[in-house]
C-alpha cells in the first residue's frame, strides 16, 4: 500500500520557522515517524513551494499506484483552488493535516479550500497530525 504525503510552501522550514507555532521537529522527523510506525506502508514524499507542483503530485494520484494522499497543504489551505479543483478528481482517500490548529489562529487560516475536497482534516495534534492522517486514511481504505 502506497500513501502520497504532500508538503506545501515553507514546510521545508519546519524546525526553524516559529517553533512556538510548529515545534522544533523537522519535515525529516515527520517521514522518519511515518516510516517507524508504519513499516508495513510505502510512502512518497514531496514538499513543495510551487503551487504547480503539488497540482501534478495530485494528478498523479489518479494513475492507480498511490492508495491514498495525506497532505498539509501550508498556505495553500487557505487560498488554493488550483489544487482544491485536482482533490476533486482524484477519488482514493484524501486526508488534509495541519500541524497547528488553524481554527485558533489568525482568522484568514480558519478557512480551508482544499479542506472541501478532502474527506477529512485533522488539526493541531503538531507532527503527530500526520500520523492521525495516515490511520484515518487507513481507516477509509478499509470500509471500501
Amino acid at each position: 500500500m502506497t500513501i502520497l504525503v504532500l508538503n506545501g510552501p515553507n514546510l521545508n522550514l519546519l524546525g526553524q520557522r516559529d517553533p512556538e507555532t510548529y515545534g522544533t521537529q523537522t519535515l525529516k522527523d515527520v517521514e522518519t515517524v511515518l516510516k517507524t510506525t508504519f513499516p508495513e506502508l510505502n510512502f512518497i514524499f514531496l514538499q513543495s513551494n510551487h503551487e504547480g507542483d503539488l497540482v501534478d503530485a495530485v494528478q498523479s494520484a489518479r494513475t492507480g499506484t498511490i492508495d491514498a494522499v495525506v497532505a498539509n497543504w501550508g498556505g495553500y489551505t487557505h487560498s488554493s483552488v488550483a489544487i482544491h479543483d485536482a482533490l476533486e478528481l482524484v477519488s482514493i482517500p484524501k486526508v488534509e493535516v495541519h500541524i497547528s490548529n488553524i481554527h485558533a489562529r489568525d482568522e484568514f487560516r480558519v478557512h480551508s479550500i482544499t479542506g472541501r475536497a478532502m474527506n477529512g482534516i485533522i488539526t493541531g495534534f503538531g507532527i503527530h497530525s500526520y500520523v492521525l492522517g495516515v490511520e484515518a486514511a487507513l481507516h477509509l481504505l478499509s470500509k471500501n
